[in-house]
């Protein structure tokens, strides 16, 4: 019987070191990039690493390495090589003549991920644009005939290339899909609006922290928790009543290292959840070694989004796999909280129910008396 590992698709996994990053860091980074390709169902079968400045502007990594990368590919029977950072068309055109195989970047990868996970035609919308936004410029390495949705004969241009004819379509494709986002959007501010009785309280994290966990024990539900990368993508909104105080609660998707700029636009509607939120409960794998730098990645996207400035609650989960917990050092206020265990849940509780409380009677003073 063969190993159970034949039965996945088997990739390289390359990196560059650069400057004065330590090689335990891309270690790490690695690491995650492993995560993510066993989340889309793949397996691991070597991993690289090369020390440079910078990434190598043709081929991403040195000429030396590169011939060692196909020597791997060769003697491991790989199907692909994937490498830890975005690939320009030249490096993936040049890779893929090299090393004679599919090249995929992290943000393929993660693009790819996105696909498997969306369920609703509103997150397989907003994959799909990611996607032909990111395609677009790299068609020089597709093979790809477009045209045949198109009815085929009497379709194509006079003169025009394949590449030309996939590059109208794609641009098509895409201007369609904003504008079905778009009404999509619309919709969705409507819906908010039709929600402003109520506090709006949002979970955000990086990806795989456990905020879906947390949001069916708030809110007594059954939102779908797993421990893969990415495990939802649509926006679940449940109304919570802590004490005799209603407010609203979201789960969004979660957030990674390195994410996509695609993915960060064609999930605005989804993210604007997190934007019009009254409250953010920012939760955190405090058992994760580098944490530190997952909150700082979440940070850097509710930056971009314009959400850097809102209340928020540091919610460090997971302390159930600690022995000693470390100490907060931010502005923000924390607690320390296990989902699964259910540690400390009622102290979050009545946290939240402060912070709620305090909201509401700013926003809505003469309704105080029902509280």
């Amino acid at each position: 019987m063969k190993p159970q590992e034949d039965r996945y698709e088997r990739a390289i996994l390359v990196a560059v070191c650069p400057g004065m990053q330590t090689m335990e860091r891309t270690e790490e980074y690695l690491a995650e990039l492993e995560f993510l390709l066993e989340t889309a169902g793949g397996v691991c079968v070597k991993k690289v690493v090369q020390r440079l400045e910078r990434p190598d502007t043709r081929t991403y990594v040195g000429s030396g390495k590169l011939e060692e990368i196909k020597e791997y590919k060769q003697a491991l029977d790989a199907d692909f090589v994937i490498f830890d950072d975005e690939l320009s068309p030249a490096q993936l055109r040049n890779l893929e003549k090299a090393l004679e195989c599919r090249i995929l970047d992290r943000t393929t990868l993660i693009l790819d991920i996105f696909a498997k996970r969306a369920r609703t035609s509103i997150a397989k919308t907003q994959v799909e644009l990611a996607q032909l936004q990111y395609m677009l410029p790299r068609l020089t390495r597709l093979w790809t005939h477009l045209e045949r949705q198109r009815g085929g004969i009497g379709m194509r241009g006079p003169g025009e290339t394949q590449i030309e004819t996939d590059r109208r379509l794609i641009k098509e494709k895409i201007s369609l899909l904003k504008q079905q986002l778009a009404s999509i959007d619309k919709q969705k501010t409507l819906q908010r609006k039709g929600r402003e009785s109520l506090v709006r309280v949002a979970l955000v994290g990086y990806t795989n922290v456990g905020k879906s966990t947390l949001m069916n024990v708030l809110s007594k539900s059954d939102v779908f928790a797993e421990n893969k990368l990415f495990a939802t993508l649509d926006t679940t909104v449940r109304k919570v009543v802590i004490g005799n105080l209603p407010f609203l609660l979201t789960d969004t998707v979660g957030f990674i290292r390195k994410l996509p700029t695609q993915l960060v636009e064609s999930f605005k509607s989804t993210l604007d959840e997190v934007v019009e939120a009254d409250l953010l409960l920012h939760v955190v794998d405090i058992s994760h070694p580098d944490y530190e730098e997952q909150i700082a990645a979440v940070r850097t996207t509710l930056d971009e989004i314009g959400a850097a400035d809102k209340p928020t609650i540091m919610v460090y989960n997971k302390i159930d796999r600690l022995e000693t917990l470390p100490s907060h050092t931010g502005e923000e206020e924390a607690i320390h909280i296990s989902a699964v265990e259910r540690t400390h849940l009622e102290d979050f509780r009545s946290l939240i129910y402060n912070h709620v409380s305090t909201i509401h009677a700013i926003r809505y003073p003469y309704n105080n008396f029902l509280y």
